[in-house]
């Protein structure tokens, strides 16, 4: 694929009449990546993927999977990509493995001899002779990526993959996700639940109303958050009173028995020896990291906007 990125876009613009669902778009995902593409419902990630897969064309701007344009290119352009976007769809009055074969029929031959491996892969062996009409959500998601996994793709677009799921198949289809970066597949993944996209990908994409408002390496992001603390104290007042005295401590609130509070690492360690000289005992000083979900809340506060409920028309 000569080196080019699995996903590059430039400027990607997408109006449905006086709607703009989405906005001057620019996405690279790199080879190896776990990409989480994060945005509300509304946002524009699904209109995203349609336009990187051809299926529907940009207002204005380029999308571009592995240096090539599926408008110009057609169906070679998607050479070495699979994924589905929304919910993947079978005949229900067949069976998986029947489901899979016809799929496999319309592309290269080397997918038949996958689909025992594949069906392995997201454990629905045992079920593969069963009609996907009695399948479960969380079993039809796992066929899907079953599917998509026949063309032994480079790069994996999954839209929303654990939507609709109970506690257990979001579980699994994390670790779906997880096994199948581990053998080097590049995957995209289209989520509005930023606990998982915090949990699973190294770069991000966050999108509102159209638009990024972020884009870059998880940890990044993470790390512009203030270092936050924890004291719990046997003498919450007391121990207030001393991280008030105490130079490098900011932010100092008590909320619910607990201190919380900013500081560096250095201030933290002068604030025990402080203690200790004070004999104001406490049972837990602990780092307080914000979460991806408070720095999006953070980001995006106050930015809801008409744009954003006109953008929710279109996905």
């Amino acid at each position: 694929m000569n080196g080019a990125l699995p996903v590059e876009t430039s400027g990607i613009v997408k109006r449905y009449g006086h709607i703009v669902a989405v906005d001057h778009v620019d996405l690279v995902v790199e080879s190896g990546d776990v990409f989480g593409y994060l945005g509300p419902n509304g946002a524009g990630k699904t209109t995203s993927l349609r336009m990187l897969l051809g299926l529907i064309r940009p207002t204005s701007g380029s999308a571009r999977v592995f240096g090539r344009d599926p408008l110009v290119d057609g169906a070679k352009a998607l050479e070495g990509v699979a994924g589905f976007v929304e919910a993947p769809r079978f005949y229900p009055y067949l069976s998986g493995l029947r489901n899979l074969k016809l799929l496999a029929d319309y592309d290269e031959p080397v997918s038949r001899g996958r689909i025992t491996e594949v069906l392995e892969l997201v454990e629905l062996p045992d079920r593969a002779k069963d009609k996907v009409g009695g399948y479960s959500h969380g079993m039809r998601q796992r066929l899907g990526i079953a599917a998509a996994l026949l063309r032994a793709p480079k790069l994996l677009m999954l839209d929303e993959p654990t939507t609709g799921l109970d506690p257990a198949g979001m579980r699994d289809m994390r670790a779906l996700v997880r096994r199948l970066a581990s053998e080097g597949i590049t995957i995209l993944l289209s989520s509005h639940l930023l606990y998982e996209v915090e949990e699973l990908c190294n770069r991000v994409a966050i999108i509102r109303g159209g638009r990024i408002i972020y884009q870059g390496a998880l940890r990044d992001l993470l790390a512009t958050a203030a270092s936050g603390y924890k004291l719990r104290a046997l003498e919450p007042e007391r121990a207030r009173s001393a991280l008030l005295a105490q130079p490098g401590i900011e932010g100092v609130a008590l909320r619910d028995g607990d201190l919380h509070f900013t500081a560096d690492e250095r201030a933290v360690a002068e604030l025990t020896l402080a203690l200790g000289h004070a004999r104001i005992a406490f049972t837990a000083l602990v780092p307080e990291r914000a979460s991806l979900e408070e720095l999006f809340l953070g980001m995006t506060d106050g930015d809801s906007s008409d744009h954003d409920r006109a953008a929710a028309v279109a996905v």
